[in-house]
């Protein structure tokens, strides 16, 4: 029997409730995991056949020691999704080199385009942390200067009105077969509450949207346990990506009566 970490990191309100059906369905398939923090310095992950990347949702406020850590961890074992994909993927700015279309985004504080409404964000970042809408470009101008004071690329990107009326779209790959989709609520934290991840709906994706996922993960060459694209259709009807989640996504293996178990099937195809 394989043993794999489910790599997660100190959760004092026990918000992850993805954990239990997971290591139940690795279980499942043959598959034994145990959650372990990924900042525990008395773990030794040699004794582990892998080590899936979970719910580390405080990378963000130490990205330099999660790094670090993956390269440690990926000396020893076989680690789920590989280092490179995490460091890549936990600076947004990866959008600028995807190719394909992405939400319109403005990357400084300087010369802010005439949009009726903005979003702000930092470039590293989960959920809606440090995140502001406003319709007053002054506002929006303010935040991303202070971001970039702090030493962090502010993201400057219109709201799109379609957001409220179509939602974002997410598709789930495991081991770059689409697994499932959910509309997501337009005000949806990434990976938090129950509650708030309930607010999401199953959903079958449109061609195109398909086909945008599976061109961008297709310029990805290393192995990819689970993939989530966020899509948002743009003002002329075409789909374009909001990020690519493939270091901590929220997986919504609830909404999907076969979920669970892809992800495990998945896990053990690439034991």
């Amino acid at each position: 029997m394989n043993t794999c970490a489910y790599v997660t990191f100190a959760d004092p309100d026990d918000l992850d409730d993805e954990r239990d059906p997971a290591l139940a369905a690795w279980r499942e398939h043959g598959i034994e995991g145990r959650a372990v923090r990924w900042d525990d310095p008395d773990v030794d992950w040699s004794t582990f056949d892998a080590a899936v990347v979970r719910s580390v949702w405080d990378y963000t406020d130490r990205r330099a020691d999660f790094l670090a850590w993956a390269r440690r961890a990926e000396a020893v074992t076989r680690l789920l999704n590989p280092a490179d994909v995490l460091e890549r993927n936990t600076d947004k700015t990866y959008l600028r080199d995807l190719g394909v279309p992405i939400v319109p985004t403005h990357w400084s504080s300087h010369d802010l385009p005439d949009w009726e409404e903005f979003v702000v964000k930092p470039a590293v970042s989960a959920g809606a942390r440090d995140t502001i809408r406003t319709t007053e470009a002054a506002t929006a101008q303010a935040h991303a200067a202070a971001l970039e004071a702090a030493g962090r690329t502010p993201m400057v990107q219109p709201y799109l009105d379609m957001v409220e009326s179509e939602g974002e779209t997410s598709l789930l790959y495991f081991n770059r077969r689409l697994s499932h989709a959910v509309r997501r609520s337009p005000m949806l934290a990434q990976g938090m509450t129950s509650a708030d991840n309930a607010r999401a709906q199953l959903r079958d994706p449109a061609p195109d949207q398909v086909e945008l996922a599976e061109k961008v993960l297709a310029a990805i060459p290393q192995a990819l346990l689970y993939a989530r694209v966020d899509l948002v259709r743009l003002p002329d009807g075409r789909p374009a990506i909001i990020e690519l989640e493939l270091t901590e996504p929220y997986l919504y293996l609830s909404h999907a009566p076969q979920a669970a178990k892809n992800l495990a099937a998945a896990l053990g195809e690439l034991l």
